[in-house]
């Protein structure tokens, strides 16, 4: 289980970046069609170095005592392709990324850097919310013929849909950071009032229909 001050400590700086926005009195619409009291774009931390390497050093501790077989680290693009250089960086790993799909042109690769048959390899998201586009690159490092070891986040939202994705997938997921710790820092730190919290925690548990 990841440190409880590690994932709130991770919560105050998305706050305070504004890497992630709560807004439950005027909510955003995810591409999905979903009403939303949050908005979360983790690629905001990138610009501020000591958060970056705050973030960069506790996911590769993350990896360390998760995965000590992984050989590589894998970036799932786009979010997670910079956020997994600097982690393989650190861990002196080799580094590749990942496309959403092949390309169309070129050599038409899904996969960018040098995959071995039988790698040991650890995805690296930014963002988890119900793990689809994650394990559809879980599944493009199985078809190139390495082993996907686990995953590891910067943050979660915690739904129980991902849950069984992960689970159904055999891929263990470890995450820095998730949405209760998310919600008990800003109500701490004052981003949001004491009464906001019902809402949120309603949108958690149903958000497919909250708002409607």
């Amino acid at each position: 289980m990841e440190s409880t001050n590690t994932a709130h400590q991770v919560a105050s700086y998305l706050l305070e970046t504004e890497a992630v926005k709560l807004r439950p009195e005027q909510p955003f619409k995810w591409s999905s069609g979903w009403n939303s009291p949050i908005y979360c774009d983790n690629r905001v931390t990138l610009s501020f170095p000591y958060i970056r390497s705050y973030i960069k050093q506790q996911l590769a501790e993350l990896i360390r005592q998760n995965y000590p077989d992984a050989e590589a680290i894998a970036g799932v693009a786009t979010a997670g392709i910079a956020q997994g250089a600097l982690v393989a960086d650190c861990l002196e790993m080799p580094f590749l990324y990942v496309r959403p799909e092949p390309k169309k042109h070129g050599m038409g690769n899904q996969i960018e850097g040098r995959i071995l048959e039988g790698q040991k390899i650890v995805l690296v998201e930014d963002l988890i919310s119900t793990g689809g586009s994650s394990l559809k690159a879980a599944e493009a490092v199985k078809a190139a013929g390495a082993e996907v070891v686990g995953m590891a986040a910067i943050f979660t939202y915690g739904f129980a849909v991902a849950e069984e994705n992960f689970r159904k997938a055999g891929i263990p997921l470890h995450c820095l950071s998730n949405y209760n710790a998310l919600t008990e820092a800003a109500l701490a730190n004052g981003y949001i009032p004491e009464s906001a919290m019902d809402a949120l925690a309603d949108w958690r548990r149903s958000p497919e229909t909250w708002g409607l």
